[in-house]
């Protein structure tokens, strides 16, 4: 069974990150599709191409492609998980159809103060405050 078929049934996929942006254009595609309705010929054509498993086509037609008739796009979320270890390192990730039934991931927290941007800023931050104290330094006569 394939990601895209996996996605169908409505279970998370938690691919390489770049097979993820892979299945998000044909997951897009198939469900643009299937809002044409399942009379079209070539919507007909693209899900039987596609959907191997032929027990899945009408669940595209009748029940995701009706969750998405007034959206253009976006019908996926994708969310970055921490890479593989103990094997190559590669960036993996988790995509799933918006509105589905399982119950939402956790959204991961960034330490942003190890962002680049960050640790410039508070480079800044400190800099401006060791020049601040030294010119207030000068300023005061000793007494």
């Amino acid at each position: 069974m394939n990601s895209l078929q996996c996605s169908i049934k409505g279970v998370r996929l938690g691919p390489v990150s770049c097979s993820v942006w892979i299945c998000d254009v044909v997951f897009s595609q198939l469900i643009d599709y299937g809002k044409l309705g399942d009379t079209n010929q070539r919507a007909m054509r693209m899900a039987d191409f596609w959907l191997t498993e032929k027990d899945l086509i009408p669940k595209l037609f009748q029940v995701l492609a009706p969750r998405y008739q007034g959206q253009n796009g976006g019908y996926t979320r994708m969310l970055q998980i921490p890479n593989r270890n103990k094997q190559d390192r590669a960036k993996m990730a988790v995509i799933e159809y918006k509105g589905n039934c399982l119950p939402p991931l956790p959204l991961p927290r960034r330490d942003s103060n190890l962002t680049l941007l960050n640790q410039l800023l508070l480079g800044l931050r400190q800099d401006q405050k060791a020049s601040i104290h030294s010119s207030l330094s000068r300023q005061t006569p000793g007494i």
